[in-house]
């Protein structure tokens, strides 16, 4: 794989591998650097690129594992999805604070769910990943992808009605 092809491959990318990043590092910074060693890391490897059934997900694979080599390093294990890309495009105030509020309750309910339910609602609901890529860059089955995402957005909607129905915010 020459340079051209590599950029061909790596621009798409690019933008999903530093989101990614940054649900699992939080800091802005550190999801940057992390983008850049992760795509460092694919060019150094990209005669091998080739050789996989979905490159793409190979990236994500190297994303997620670096970004959790990384928090083991800073022994930080505080990991959370934080999803600062909404933008209301409601024509009221109100509407955009209602909409903001509701996107930092399911962002705070997100954060409760264990680290690989909060992979898997990255990587299919916000990222869109289809679940054959999202079984590679996973190790699991897309059953067993399935039945986790199933039950962890179970989790998220209970959570959600209970607050709405008690008018409280709730962690559990």
């Amino acid at each position: 794989m020459n340079q051209r092809e590599f950029l061909a491959f790596i621009n798409p990318l690019k933008d999903r591998i530093f989101r990614l990043s940054l649900r699992y590092l939080v800091s802005k910074d550190a999801a940057e650097d992390a983008t850049q060693e992760v795509i460092i890391k694919l060019w150094n490897n990209r005669k091998r690129l080739k050789k996989y059934d979905s490159p793409e997900a190979f990236a994500i694979t190297v994303t997620k594992n670096h970004c959790i080599d990384q928090l083991k390093l800073k022994g930080n294990n505080n990991l959370r999805i934080v999803h600062s890309n909404f933008e209301g495009n409601e024509s009221s105030l109100q509407r955009q604070i209602e909409a903001k509020d509701e996107l930092k309750m399911v962002s705070k309910i997100i954060s409760t769910l264990t680290e690989r339910e909060q992979t898997l609602i990255q990587l299919r609901d916000i990222e869109q990943l289809e679940y054959e890529e999202i079984a590679e860059a996973m190790d699991m089955k897309e059953t067993a992808i399935r039945v986790a995402l199933s039950r962890a957005r179970k989790k998220i909607r209970e959570r959600i009605l209970k607050i709405h129905r008690y008018g409280t915010a709730t962690d559990k």
